[in-house]
């Protein structure tokens, strides 16, 4: 059985949302945000302190964006991963990577400085500069997609990876730098029937 730690909304909903696409049995926790400091003995868990957790059998990963790859490689065949003799495979590895290195880094960072730092230490100028540092990378990853999607011309997990970055902006007040190109790219996938049940079961498994 793989179980999954998670916080809601978090980055480890990709991890979620990959697992209900794929249909894998699963049991979920999800923890109060953040873990490291509000879930005892988070660390014997992830030394990182961080979520995503996901357990499979004896292997861990903690990884938001190599998970759904792992998911769909490891308990494939399936066409939510583009495999290394499709044209698409380099745009794939790069969406899946460019999700959370590109375009959810700058979201954190910006997090930080507007909303966890203690008021005194809060540094609006710096919020706004890696806020607008996203909403840059976010336009310019546009022009690199594949028609609707993120490549292949089809839904993968790279599109798990890019769709869940759009989410948090969304999620925390940076719509202003989501073009509308990319707000009806997230309106599109964000309709799939998997995405709806990882929303459940993150509410159901808050009680």
């Amino acid at each position: 059985m793989i179980t999954l730690y998670h916080c809601r909304d978090a980055r480890s909903f990709r991890a979620l949302w990959a697992l209900e696409e794929m249909g894998l049995p699963y049991e979920l926790h999800v923890l109060p945000f953040p873990p490291r400091a509000r879930h005892e003995g988070m660390k014997d868990l992830n030394p990182l302190g961080t979520i995503p957790v996901l357990f499979d059998g004896g292997r861990r990963m903690t990884e938001s964006a190599a998970i759904p790859h792992y998911l769909a490689t490891k308990y494939g065949p399936t066409p939510l991963a583009v495999s290394p003799q499709e044209p698409g495979y380099a745009d794939y590895l790069n969406f899946l990577v460019m999700g959370e290195a590109t375009l959810t880094f700058p979201q954190t960072i910006h997090l930080r400085y507007a909303v966890f730092a203690a008021p005194e230490a809060r540094r609006p100028e710096i919020a706004r500069d890696y806020a607008e540092w996203f909403g840059a990378r976010l336009r310019n990853a546009e022009t690199m997609m594949d028609g609707d999607y993120a490549a292949a011309g089809r839904f993968t997990m790279a599109d798990v990876s890019l769709a869940y970055a759009i989410k948090l902006a969304l999620g925390i007040g940076l719509a202003e730098f989501v073009t509308p190109g990319m707000q009806a790219y997230f309106e599109r996938v964000s309709t799939r029937a998997a995405y709806a049940r990882a929303m459940a079961a993150q509410r159901q498994a808050e009680g």
